[in-house]
């Protein structure tokens, strides 16, 4: 495993930055193989205050794994019947199977952060979840599964600035929920209940990773680069070899164009403007 905390930021320009990420999404796909191939199990969840990138970092995650056996779960607000259920029942029932990747777009972790800061829980519960959280981690990890936890850190004014831009922006509106808004009003208590949080929970066997956040295009390949080192795949070189199958040849004469109910043609992009992936 490579010591990352020994090695010197390399500064990347943003062509550089997106060579660079094409990288390690490629490595993404190698390690899903590893994983698929060897049927080990990873969970990874990602935390961290709104507007610090989550949603970003997992989708640049994701862009060219599997989705068979690569899922982002976000869990929703509990039903009735599920708010009777043990806490970490909802969470049991999405991990993964032999083979499979998890990425808990928030987590069991809502009850010691806005669970806990909006009473939606009681006291009792939430000390509860400290207590339990480290051992039913600790369950996991001696299951056979590898448990990642990352927090995305993102400083107040970084944050301000981006709750603005989301204010402008007609396509990130729907972000902001009541319990976001209350967010941003209580931002103190949210920084003692996530202090809190890591006194409990960042532990030997699973640890806090925290992320600089600041600059979205940065944390984005700190912590691909890190989880990519925190899995000790290897690259697969015994891939079945593929062969295109011949296409049928029969006759065979297909409706004309003029039954077909055709899209209205109200773009067309030069050849030349076409990207390498198209």
């Amino acid at each position: 495993m490579t010591d990352h905390a020994a090695m010197p930021p390399i500064e990347l320009t943003p062509r550089q930055y997106e060579k660079e990420l094409l990288r390690l999404q490629t490595e993404l796909v190698y390690m899903q193989e590893w994983i698929v191939k060897r049927g080990e199990r990873l969970v990874v969840l990602f935390e961290g205050r709104d507007t610090a990138g989550k949603d970003g970092v997992i989708r640049r995650i994701t862009a060219y794994l599997n989705p068979r056996t690569c899922r982002v779960i976000a869990v929703p607000t509990p039903t009735e019947r599920e708010e009777t259920q043990w806490f970490f029942q909802r969470y049991v029932e999405r991990l993964p199977a032999a083979g499979e990747i998890i990425l808990f777009d928030r987590s069991w972790y809502n009850r010691a952060g806005v669970e806990h800061v909006m009473g939606y829980c009681t006291e009792e519960q939430y000390r509860e979840f400290l207590r339990f959280a480290p051992e039913f981690e600790l369950a996991l990890q001696n299951d056979g599964i590898t448990l990642l936890k990352y927090w995305l850190s993102v400083s107040d004014r970084e944050q301000e600035r981006r709750f603005k831009a989301r204010l402008e922006d007609p396509r990130k509106r729907w972000k902001f929920s009541p319990t976001d808004l209350e967010a941003r009003a209580r931002w103190v208590d949210y920084a003692e209940a996530k202090d809190r949080m890591f006194e409990h929970t960042d532990t030997a066997h699973s640890p806090w990773w925290v992320v600089e956040a600041d600059d979205k295009r940065t944390a984005r390949l700190n912590l691909i680069d890190h989880l990519l080192s925190m899995v000790p795949y290897e690259h697969l070189h015994n891939h079945d070899h593929v062969k295109l199958p011949k296409r049928q040849e029969r006759d065979y004469v297909r409706p004309p164009k003029t039954t077909e109910r055709i899209v209205p043609a109200r773009y067309e992009v030069r050849k030349d403007a076409r990207s390498a992936s198209d």
